[in-house]
């Protein structure tokens, strides 16, 4: 019987499928907004390459942790916490928050909420999770192995995003612009070339 297939990792791989459906929704709202008001993206042949690696992480918590794994309360509690921090950085970014990388020409960075902190906040929780979701379940081996894949995506990802910063920044430090720049959450959504992240 199906139900018999189905355990903790697998709700919560259910669970997490809803979570960034709905996530979607508000991104793709937010970047038709901002395609009309002219911005434009960045690296968009990539963003194929970033979705499947989303999917393939659920997936692989569907598929290859059996319904019966041993569950770690702390742990559990601990990915709950980064979902807290997750939306934390979503809310900093508000209506400016997307899963592509949206920039728009003339526009400062946003440097409010988690930005004031760390350079890349969603890019590091994004990591963070990744990693510690299969741990959950006591699968150490599936973190560090979809976690190095992440890190891997989203190092390139983040320099795609760096080079529509660029601008921004050096504007942003002389004091122009009129609108916050549209930075890209992801995620995971660090500094290109120096492979820290933040």
């Amino acid at each position: 019987m199906i139900i018999d297939t189905l355990g903790w990792p697998q709700i919560a791989a259910l669970l997490l499928l809803a979570q960034r459906g709905l996530e979607e929704l508000y991104s793709q709202r937010n970047t038709s907004r901002l395609l009309s008001a002219g911005a434009r993206e960045i690296g968009r042949s990539y963003y194929p390459v970033v979705a499947t690696t989303h999917l393939a992480w659920i997936a692989a918590i569907f598929f290859l942790i059996a319904p019966n794994a041993e569950i770690h309360i702390s742990l559990a509690i601990l990915y709950g916490i980064l979902q807290i921090i997750r939306y934390w950085v979503i809310g900093s970014l508000g209506r400016y928050w997307t899963h592509r990388i949206i920039t728009l020409d003339n526009a400062p960075v946003v440097d409010r909420g988690a930005y004031r902190l760390i350079r890349h906040p969603n890019y590091a929780v994004t990591i963070a999770e990744t990693f510690l979701l299969p741990i959950v379940f006591d699968q150490l081996a599936l973190g560090v192995i979809i976690g190095a894949i992440w890190y891997s995506v989203l190092i390139y990802k983040i320099e795609l995003e760096e080079q529509g910063l660029v601008d921004r920044r050096r504007q942003s430090r002389m004091g122009g612009g009129q609108t916050p720049i549209a930075r890209l959450s992801a995620p995971v959504r660090s500094h290109p070339r120096t492979v820290r992240l933040s």
